[in-house]
């Protein structure tokens, strides 16, 4: 493509790596998505929502079992016919290499392989096979045959097979080698390989992402494009890590948090996120809304699973307008109608249990209508209070994350401002963007004559998401000012003390003697009450980032308030952000 800025749309799981040899500059960015969404979560509270979620759905909580279980139901259903067609294709294979496997049994060994397959597929090619497939294909062989005590004689055997037919050496195919008869034989074997490998990526993405990600609901900010809810809270060693290795390797790799493809937009993971920090308040609130919604339900409909789902997802998108209510109201049932159909446990896209989908459209009926009895609506909303701006602080951290860290920031439609969007097709309705112009000009304005006021301002009308616009604006023009730091500089993790030390993220982008720092909260709601600021010297008391000798006793300006301090060896961060919650600071 020549001089071309090329990301692929490539779902990394959590130890896999993109090939370096790719001549591309990244993926679309749902690894960042994934490492900084789970920076937000408080890993203490895992074991909480465990017992919570076991409690409340009446579920095990094996993310495990119910991982291969849905890629089995996939695998037996939507793609059984592209099984079936792959054993034939080996057939052929094991006729022309003396073997007797039937169709039958090599269907059932590629089904299970394919099930195993460790990641979304491998890139096996007539230029040949990189370490790393054969790394994935071994892992996917061995848990097969880990897991096949009691299987018959044929299936081992079959099994033995196809290991042969997946990992023996594949050289490159010259015109030469092709016309020879070992050479067709190794024609017919990577055309074999090359056909499966476009199965074990549809599988996943079929059986996880659209299946099993609307079925375990233990904490469902987790449930997202590329995730893992089987985890939790990432180490922020680990995000530094992460972040040194894009710097490095994909410097220009795709900064996402919100795409196309998200089941919950940024906003909603933000305040979602927040639940994780008082496990004990929330497992108190879910249980009373229970009991509290008992006699709303008709025929036991919803299930206590889709329940559970049903009040992350209100705590999640609730709006920030009451008068957004009715449309609101439209919203979620037009959702869980199709969270419902993806999960195939009570309907499904092709079998459709209309008694159980109008059931659980008039529970979010009852739900979500005033009227004399329905407690729930003033008790969602008065819980809504207690977190929803703790959950616009975690969307600033998250913001000035994307737009600080290596790589290039990437803004979806609408999430210039506040956006409490779920999965498509309600993340794809109309954005005004008339009045983003409108009001992107009018803080450029302000900014030039009064940068204190336009500050003082967002804060104080932080609902109407201005604030968030104005973070974007400020970010990027120092992304702009100080182009070769964040594009090339190199990325230093900073040191945090005193009391509120693990509630920052805080490193520099350094290029020769240019730099930026960034300094990030998360956690607000164990820092501050819910009408406070996160704000100065009363929340931040002797909390510091230390600075390494060759940053020491610099003037800094800071991009977000205009204001200036000097660093000494270490920068108070209530100093830092004595007007705004999060700082990001420049020295020449």
């Amino acid at each position: 493509m020549g001089d071309a800025y090329i990301v692929v749309e490539k779902i990394l799981e959590a130890d896999e790596t993109l090939p370096n040899n790719w001549p591309i500059q990244g993926t679309s960015g749902y690894e960042f998505l994934t490492c900084v969404n789970r920076v937000f979560c408080q890993a203490e509270s895992k074991d909480a929502f465990g017992r919570l979620y076991k409690q409340f759905a009446e579920v095990g909580d094996n993310y495990e079992q119910l991982f291969l279980n849905k890629k089995r139901l996939l695998a037996e259903s939507e793609l059984v016919g592209d099984i079936d067609n792959l054993a034939h294709l080996l057939v052929g294979v094991a006729e022309q290499m003396g073997e007797s496997s039937s169709a039958k049994t090599l269907r059932l060994v590629l089904k299970e392989i394919m099930i195993a397959f460790p990641v979304y597929r491998s890139y096996v090619s007539k230029e040949g096979r990189s370490e790393n497939d054969a790394h994935y294909t071994r892992e996917a062989l061995t848990t097969v045959k880990d897991r096949s005590p009691g299987k018959t004689a044929d299936f081992l055997a079959a099994l033995t097979f196809v290991e042969k037919v997946l990992l023996e050496d594949l050289e490159s195919l010259s015109e030469e080698k092709r016309s020879s008869k070992g050479g067709a034989l190794l024609s017919q074997r990577l055309h074999f390989i090359m056909r499966m490998q476009q199965f074990t990526g549809p599988l996943t993405a079929k059986g996880i992402e659209d299946t099993l990600f609307y079925v375990y609901n233990r904490f469902t900010s987790l449930n997202e494009v590329g995730g893992a809810p089987g985890e939790f809270a990432l180490p922020l060693a680990d995000f530094h890590a992460y972040n040194q290795h894009q710097q490095v390797h994909w410097p220009h790799n795709l900064n996402a948090s919100s795409t196309h493809d998200t089941k919950r937009s940024e906003d909603v993971r933000s305040r979602l996120n927040v639940l994780s920090e008082m496990p004990e308040v929330w497992e108190k609130q879910v249980n009373a809304w229970k009991e509290m919604n008992a006699d709303k339900k008709q025929a036991n409909i919803p299930t206590p699973n889709d329940e559970y789902f049903l009040y992350q997802t209100l705590v999640g998108a609730y709006p920030f307008d009451e008068a957004e209510l009715p449309e609101f109201k439209e919203r979620i049932q037009a959702y869980v109608l199709k969270a419902g159909r993806e999960a195939k446990e009570n309907t499904n896209w092709t079998d459709i249990n209309g008694a159980y989908e109008s059931g659980y459209a008039y529970f979010i009926e009852a739900l979500l209508t005033r009227g004399q009895g329905n407690l729930f609506l003033d008790s969602l909303q008065s819980f809504q209070s207690q977190i929803k701006q703790y959950g616009v602080y975690n969307s600033l951290s998250q913001l000035l994350l994307k737009i600080a860290s290596p790589g290039i920031p990437d803004f979806y439609q609408g999430s210039e401002l506040l956006d409490l969007s779920l999965v498509d097709p309600d993340n794809r309705r109309p954005v005004d963007y008339d009045e983003r112009a409108q009001l992107l000009k009018a803080m450029q304005v302000a900014w030039g004559s009064d940068p204190a006021a336009l500050v003082k301002d967002v804060m104080a009308n932080w609902v109407d998401g201005r604030i968030k616009l104005f973070l974007a604006f400020r970010g990027l023009a120092a992304r702009k000012a100080l182009s070769n730091v964040f594009s090339e500089g190199r990325y230093l993790p900073l040191a945090v003390k005193g009391k509120h030390a693990e509630r920052v993220i805080a490193f520099a982008r350094l290029r020769e003697e240019r730099c930026a720092i960034a300094i990030i909260p998360r956690f607000f709601s164990r820092l501050v009450d819910a009408n406070s600021q996160p704000c100065g010297a009363e929340a931040w008391v002797d909390t510091t980032v230390t600075l390494p000798v060759e940053l020491a006793g610099r003037s800094w300006q800071n991009w977000l308030t205009n204001s200036t301090l000097l660093g000494t060896e270490q920068l108070l961060v209530g100093d830092v952000l004595a007007q705004f919650p999060v700082g990001l600071l420049s020295a020449e």
